[in-house]
């Protein structure tokens, strides 16, 4: 015991120095939130749907809510009724058994709402592509906004995918037409 006590003293920190605030970032975080509240009159609330995914797409925006990369520090929150929820996130190929209720979630969202695909599956079906059992990907089902790449897509490119869903969103005033 007390030679580990020993080999820390002697060792002393090694870890980096942390990086300093940076206040273009804070700029940006507090614009970015005007413009939310300016559209939805509230935070942007979130629904996620699995459609039938691997959960590796699950596992990676899991990570969004960490403190390194807050997403909820942006004004963007997680909800667990569509009925609260402003943006769907939908992961996987659409599975034939998920396909009406993906479908009920959409109606069931209000007006302004946004859909964001995550993954290759979810934007085309990935390598279950359509077959007896998957619809392909969430477009062959409900309209979709912004398609995230990736087998599984990181974190930041789906933070980067909501927040592009957001600005768009902020653009257009609503959501996408529905034919």
């Amino acid at each position: 015991m007390y030679q580990i006590i020993k080999q820390i003293l002697k060792t002393g920190i090694k870890t980096e120095t942390p990086p300093g605030p940076d206040e273009t970032m804070r700029v940006e975080a507090q614009r970015l939130q005007a413009e939310i509240l300016k559209v939805f009159g509230h935070a942007v609330v979130i629904r996620h749907v699995d459609a039938g995914s691997c959960n590796g797409c699950e596992l990676e925006i899991n990570a969004l809510n960490n403190p390194y990369y807050n997403l909820e520090g942006l004004g963007i929150k997680f909800s667990a009724s569509p009925r609260h929820a402003d943006l769907l996130l939908v992961t996987g190929p659409v599975s034939r058994h998920m396909e009406i209720a993906l479908k009920r979630t959409w109606d069931a969202t209000p007006d302004p709402k946004l859909v964001v695909a995550v993954g290759d599956c979810g934007r085309d079906g990935g390598i279950f592509g359509v077959s007896y059992a998957s619809c392909g990907g969430i477009g062959r089902v409900i309209p979709v906004d912004v398609a995230v790449p990736g087998c599984p897509p990181s974190p930041l490119a789906i933070m980067q995918g909501i927040l592009t869903a957001v600005a768009a969103g902020t653009e257009k005033g609503t959501g996408p037409e529905v034919s």
